[in-house]
């Protein structure tokens, strides 16, 4: 059974344990993701990093990419693991051997290029057509994740990228935009190009979450993703 595996199985035994105990999953605290900042041409991406308890250097590991919503950006190098952080590093999920990566966007920066419709009244919305350029946030986790691959640290067969809302949109973008270079993606409330959904609809694994009353990011956008994916065949 391969980590992709392992880690959906992971998530759904996970839910039952803090539906009946609650007491056991808080395993490490916050403070063990690391302090990070990774410089390219001048410009600084803030992130936060977390290493199996039996950390071997010897060893690549796969590497969990999760990218934080709009609310968390800034520079404070903080606020991204106070949604999503502890779940990595709780019971039962931190008897896997990975590495997880919280990046910090900064304030008026996106992970996806987003225009957002003025009028719009109940739902965010936004024009996310795929550019041809990169935003430079994502330009910079792409590079970290390069770099990790380039020291030996990370497990190039198993990079693996997730997020909510605005990050959402980031996973999109990021297997989008580079379909050959994760195994797995979990976008969360986002959504992205559907036209470019055959890039990796048969590379990347993509497991789709999103509330169908949610009132910020349209649900459809998820769905229309989703329909897109399975006439492709995708899994």
């Amino acid at each position: 059974m391969n980590f992709r595996t392992h880690y959906l199985i992971m998530s759904l035994k996970y839910l039952l344990v803090i539906l009946f105990f609650p007491s056991m999953i808080f395993a490490q605290t916050l403070d063990s993701y690391q302090r990070k900042e990774f410089v390219l041409n001048g410009d600084t991406l803030k992130y936060r990093i977390h290493f199996p308890e039996n950390y071997d250097a010897k060893k690549k590991y796969p590497v969990i990419t999760y990218l934080h919503g709009s609310g968390e950006r800034g520079s404070d190098n903080e606020t991204p693991i106070t949604i999503g952080g502890q779940f990595f590093i709780s019971k039962p999920n931190n008897a896997y051997d990975y590495i997880t990566i919280f990046p910090q966007c900064p304030a008026n920066q996106s992970w996806r290029h987003l225009v957002e419709n003025p009028d719009s009244t109940k739902h965010a919305e936004f024009d996310i057509s795929f550019t041809k350029q990169a935003e430079r946030p994502s330009v910079l986790v792409k590079s970290l994740l390069d770099q990790l691959q380039k020291d030996k640290v990370a497990d190039p067969s198993q990079m693996y990228i997730g997020g909510s809302s605005m990050g959402g949109f980031g996973t999109f973008d990021m297997v989008e935009r580079y379909p050959n270079y994760f195994a797995a993606a979990f976008p969360i409330c986002g959504g992205g190009d559907v036209a470019k959904a055959g890039e990796f609809a048969n590379k990347v694994s993509v497991w789709i979450f999103h509330g169908a009353e949610d009132n910020v990011v349209y649900p459809e956008r998820s769905r229309v993703y989703y329909k897109k994916l399975k006439e492709l065949g995708a899994d």
